[in-house]
């Protein structure tokens, strides 16, 4: 499928899912948020893809929040129902998704753009990056699972002051916070998001998926996340790839995983 918004590159298994409104500082508008779930739900279904990596056009911004422009007259009920199909189209999705995503956050992080980040489940960002959630500045909140997912990452007190304060923050601070896994460069900032997807690639990608399943359980009180992750190991001996794990364990050589 072609998109007006969003970039798809290919490199062997991996996926590049790229937000190409660059003009616009890559804002998600609701045009854009329907082809970012169009484009996962592909990626998530094809086979041939292993892992995602999604990232902003150009060097400014991952992606600068929602568009504003669409929130004019919008009323209480138009409010919660931006909220929920954001969330639950997109940010849910991308986090259950059964394959790692990985975000290259280039530039600038915020808002709608940052909960975009946060959503996916390792983050990586260049040395110039700037995060942060100011929807406090116009009279809002965050409304696409920020205050849930930045309390998990960085802390209760910590979420708190970003939010309340909408400041931003640096690369090197969000790495301190825990919010970013890894700082690079701008110019290798890719390369080093190639380089932690192709290391979980090698893995078994059942196995893979099962362990997102199980992880993600443990910040959801609804959930008991120790049935959750004994329910997924389970299934793990049903497959075709663990009994390959073992026995190129025994073996003593390099598994070949098939998703089976």
């Amino acid at each position: 499928m072609s998109f007006q918004n969003l970039l798809i590159e290919n490199k062997e298994r991996i996926q590049y899912i790229i937000i190409n409104r660059e003009s616009k500082l890559n804002a998600l508008n609701k045009a854009t948020l329907a082809e970012l779930h169009t484009a996962f739900y592909e990626a998530f279904h094809n086979r041939e893809v292993g892992g995602i990596i999604i990232t902003g056009a150009g060097q400014k911004a991952f992606a600068a929040g929602a568009d504003i422009a669409e929130f004019v007259d919008v009323d209480a009920e138009g409010g919660r129902e931006i909220a929920r199909q954001g969330q639950t189209t997109v940010f849910d999705m991308i986090e259950n998704g059964n394959k790692p995503v990985i975000a290259a956050i280039n530039g600038f992080a915020l808002g709608g753009g940052l909960e975009l980040a946060m959503a996916c489940h390792i983050r990586l960002a260049a040395d110039n990056a700037k995060m942060g959630l100011p929807e406090v500045t116009l009279g809002l909140m965050p409304g696409y699972g920020g205050t849930q997912r930045l309390s998990w990452l960085v802390g209760k007190g910590r979420a708190m002051e970003l939010i309340m304060t909408a400041d931003m923050i640096s690369a090197p601070e969000a790495h301190q916070y825990g919010l970013v896994n890894h700082v690079a460069s701008q110019a290798q900032l890719l390369d080093k998001a190639e380089e932690v997807l192709n290391k979980i690639l090698s893995n078994g990608p059942l196995a893979i998926a099962s362990a997102i399943t199980a992880i993600n359980a443990a910040f959801h009180p609804d959930e008991n996340g120790f049935e959750t992750e004994i329910n997924e190991f389970s299934k793990c001996f049903g497959t075709k790839d663990m009994k390959e794990g073992i026995s190129a364990f025994l073996q003593k050589r390099k598994p070949e995983f098939k998703g089976e």
